[in-house]
């Protein structure tokens, strides 16, 4: 346990400085990364990949995505690849209209060119493009002939500048701050996904029964989930160390809240709210804390939880009704 976030945490209730932390911690927790286009479209491909490669067989239609960030491009990069209607949500407004048209003019001509994916590395993900690192076998030139015709892009930049605008052709909703499942009208989306944001949201279990109350029976879920401390300190487990009074402080005052559950947890709301799970790939690393420097309130984490540091998972609500599994105590 370190001193230097409670410090931080603290600074935050001091008049004058919250602004300074919380844009540090807004950077930190994001890192910047959604206004940059590579980023958005790799991302953007990964999930559309996986969920192919675990049984999707369309393009989805309509597109939620759970905390877009600094820009809109992840949602973008659906709309090119052929979805029709995206809900972005999240807590604080950051995506401005300027900045989305500029990673939307480099999406383009990213899918123009069927760019490759920037970086390699991920073998579950890479298996999967062609020899050029794109997903050709989804998105074939037929589909992205009439994603990216010019017709089309001028509706999806005209919904982007004009999004109060209603057609139904293209949509672009940034619905800033939601905080109710109605935002979005019941089993109305075919996909809901997020990267990086679910270990941000302290209510999951409201959450992931949103996410299948907007469902359509047969939609799809895919989430990638930091499980570390993030920018909270060096060791990568470090935040299962503070006792709940002292992270209240270390957490301060503002939108950021890490919830600090792990994986286990969040298996475990899926299938409370009733999703199959298709896809589960874990992240470990064994260089952390030692059991023993565990507060008392996560003594009890399996060896599972207390190495995986990242998790991706994939799951969809059943075409029929199923029983939840009773959640969580």
């Amino acid at each position: 346990m370190r001193l230097t976030p409670v410090i931080r945490g603290a600074a935050t209730y001091i008049p004058g400085l919250y602004k300074v932390v919380s844009k540090w911690r807004k950077a930190s927790a994001h890192g910047g990364e959604t206004d940059n286009a590579a980023y958005c479209y790799e991302v953007w491909l990964k999930h559309l990949t996986l969920l192919w490669a675990n049984g999707m067989r369309t393009i989805p239609d309509t597109v939620a995505e759970l905390g877009p960030g600094d820009s809109l491009g992840t949602g973008l990069a659906a709309l090119l690849s052929g979805a029709n209607h995206y809900y972005a949500l999240d807590i604080v407004h950051y995506a401005t209209t300027p900045r989305n048209l500029m990673i939307f003019d480099q999406l383009v001509n990213l899918f123009q060119r069927r760019a490759g994916r920037p970086s390699k590395g991920w073998p579950d993900y890479d298996q999967h493009l062609d020899p050029n690192m794109f997903p050709s076998h989804i998105l074939t030139e037929s589909v992205l002939e009439s994603a990216l015709a010019p017709d089309r892009i001028a509706a999806i930049r005209s919904a982007l500048m004009h999004p109060s605008l209603d057609t139904d052709r293209i949509t672009i909703r940034y619905m800033v701050p939601w905080n109710k499942a109605s935002v979005i009208r019941p089993a109305t989306v075919d996909l809901v996904f997020s990267h990086t944001v679910l270990e941000l949201i302290v209510n999951l279990e409201d959450t992931y029964q949103a996410c299948a109350q907007w469902l359509k029976p047969g939609g799809w879920m895919s989430h990638q989930i930091d499980l570390s401390s993030c920018y909270l300190a060096k060791v990568w487990n470090d935040h299962w160390t503070y006792p709940e009074w002292i992270w209240k402080i270390v957490m301060g005052k503002g939108s950021f809240y890490l919830n600090r559950q792990p994986c286990s947890h969040h298996i475990q709301l899926l299938r409370a709210s009733g999703f199959e799970i298709v896809a589960h790939l874990n992240w470990t690393r064994t260089d952390g804390i030692k059991r023993s420097q565990l507060a008392l309130r996560w003594k009890g984490l399996s060896e599972d939880d207390l190495t995986c540091w990242e998790t991706f998972i994939q799951a969809r609500r059943p075409n029929r009704a199923t029983k939840p599994t009773p959640p969580p105590n």
